[in-house]
């Protein structure tokens, strides 16, 4: 390993250059690569040659070259937007070829719109960097799960760019990761002296490119690419044997933010010696660039792109979910389904510390699915069996519980009726992933009161009750613009706001458990699972709790 870091820092003294890259008339080698800041800028119809070690080929940050040592290496420059103009912007008219089509931008028009961002609609630097790290952090939350990807290294330019891995980087150790922090060549601003004195608050280990081991995979599950943006200028030799590691098993998932390190920002990945990254998270839209990004996971982030903006740049950009700070671009590549699996990290759960009553211990597990902000944690698999002996399965909600059982409302002509009808017993299951549990209830169903049905369908809203006559349900019908019309017809009917009256064939059931089992899961999928059954004792109903093998 130490002969590794030897060989790598006596050899790279190199310039690994990305999006606003210099480029100049003559070659520059090692030796003559000491200050590229003292440089200026050159005309854009000028390029730049730098040399840089075969170690390159050993990296598995990069692509393989058969290249010769002295392989020139040159970009075109790209300084059209001025250095202290953030380049979070969304530009480009040019479109993928398809009905999901994304707006991909060039960087003169990222230019305009940063300008557009931080001038007349307000917004400052540091709120545009903490909305972009909070994007990459969500983006990686979605696809690395800290039970199976804990430890996160970040390696953070002196730029913009690094400011947002060092946000990111904050926002992760939150979101439950281990995240470290490899920051070379620290920037003395405010800005960036805040965001290190918030990560050293939370214990966040800072570590120096000798601090590094050969073999990141060893030590790191995830690396945060967070070096050079494309408004970037300075020294890049100090980053140059961060990216050369001999992984002897397997790499570390990289993440690249906004656009890969060495990547020309309109022709993506020119000359092979870039980052591949397996995530990339674009910043407002996608660069040109990023078109070639082959990765299986492509997200947006950076949810603030005004109207105004969206109108004057004809900017086609996927929809955010929910309160989603980032959305998938494309498909996700070809997933192995046989390897898709959660490694379970729970609190244990026994016997000693649950209810003796399944209701209570149910009301428990509930409230915390609730206070965790679960989506929907009222949903649940309603399962019922005809006299054919044929199960189905669907999602319905549960609308209340008490010690009488378990309620939900439908329409009493739906398939699951007549299969309560023919064989009133079923199942439910409650399922929530952000706490690893779920809950299983058998038990025999019966319907609600005509009275508990009233008074439940005038608590909808006016819009659900019109939507409950409208449809009759798990009937065929010719298409969806019959239940518009009629939905609207009788809008207008009840626009005096008059009573809208309950349909008879609607209303609830009530499942009156007979069986409780309450899962957890855990590692190695040795998952605590406990059930409850009633027995008779001394002429007392009680319930018995086993421990059931996972």
């Amino acid at each position: 390993m130490m002969a590794l870091r030897g060989k790598t820092r006596a050899a790279m003294r190199c310039f690994f250059l990305t999006q606003q890259q210099l480029r100049l008339p003559l070659p520059l080698t090692p030796s003559s690569a000491a200050d590229i800041s003292s440089i200026s800028a050159p005309s854009s119809h000028r390029f730049f040659s730098f040399t840089c070690s075969s170690l390159f080929r050993h990296s598995p940050l990069f692509a393989p070259s058969n290249q010769a040592f002295s392989r020139p290496i040159s970009f075109r420059e790209l300084h059209s937007s001025p250095p202290s103009i953030r380049s979070f912007a969304a530009r480009g008219l040019q479109t993928m070829p398809n009905s999901d089509s994304v707006t991909y931008l060039t960087q003169r028009e990222a230019a305009e719109v940063d300008e557009i961002l931080m001038g007349p609609l307000g917004f400052s630097v540091d709120q545009l960097m903490e909305l972009a790290g909070l994007s990459v952090a969500t983006a990686i939350a979605e696809v690395y799960k800290p039970s199976e990807y804990n430890r996160v290294l970040a390696i953070c330019g002196p730029g913009n760019n690094g400011g947002d891995g060092l946000v990111a980087a904050r926002h992760l150790f939150h979101f439950g990761y281990k995240p470290f922090i490899c920051y070379p060549k620290r920037t003395p601003k405010p800005l960036y002296s805040g965001l290190v004195t918030q990560l050293e608050s939370l214990s966040v280990p800072f570590l120096s490119v000798e601090d590094l081991p050969a073999d990141l995979s060893k030590e790191f599950d995830i690396v945060v690419d967070a070096m050079f943006g494309f408004s970037f200028h300075g020294n890049y030799s100090i980053y140059c044997s961060l990216l050369i590691s001999s992984v002897r098993q397997r790499t570390p998932a990289v993440v690249s933010v906004d656009i890969p390190s060495g990547w020309h920002v309109e022709e993506g990945d020119v000359n092979g010696g870039g980052m591949k990254p397996d995530m990339l998270v674009s910043l407002t839209a996608p660069k040109l660039g990023a078109k070639n990004f082959s990765g299986a996971h492509h997200f947006l982030g950076g949810r603030f792109v005004p109207p105004a903006i969206v109108d004057k740049y004809k900017l086609h950009l996927p929809p955010y979910p929910g309160t989603s700070m980032c959305v998938r671009i494309g498909k996700p590549a070809h997933i192995d389904i046989s390897a898709l699996r959660e490694n379970y990290i729970s609190p244990e759960f026994l016997e000693e510390q649950v209810a003796a009553d399944p209701f209570v211990q149910f009301r428990r597990w509930f409230d915390e699915a609730v206070e965790a902000g679960l989506k929907e944690p009222n949903a649940m698999g309603l399962s019922t069996v005809g006299k054919d002996g044929k199960p189905s399965s669907r999602m319905v909600l549960l609308k209340g519980f008490d010690q009488d059982g378990f309620v939900w409302y439908t329409n009493y002509e739906s398939q699951k009726a007549h299969q309560l009808s023919e064989n009133p017993r079923a199942s439910l299951l409650f399922y929530w992933d952000g706490l690893n549990r779920q809950v299983r209830v058998e038990g025999s169903v019966q319907k609600v009161s005509e009275e508990e049905s009233e008074q439940y369908f005038h608590s909808r809203p006016r819009g659900s009750q019109i939507g409950a006559i409208v449809s009759k349900q798990s009937s065929v019908i010719p298409g969806r613009q019959v239940l518009y019309e009629e939905h609207k017809e009788l809008q207008e009917k009840f626009s005096d706001g008059s009573v809208i009256p309950k349909p008879i064939n609607w209303g609830g059931y009530r499942l009156r458990p007979e069986l409780f089992e309450f899962w957890q899961g855990q590692q190695s999928r040795l998952h605590d699972r406990l059930q409850y059954t009633p027995e008779e004792v001394k002429g007392t109903r009680v319930w018995k709790i086993v421990r059931l093998a996972p």
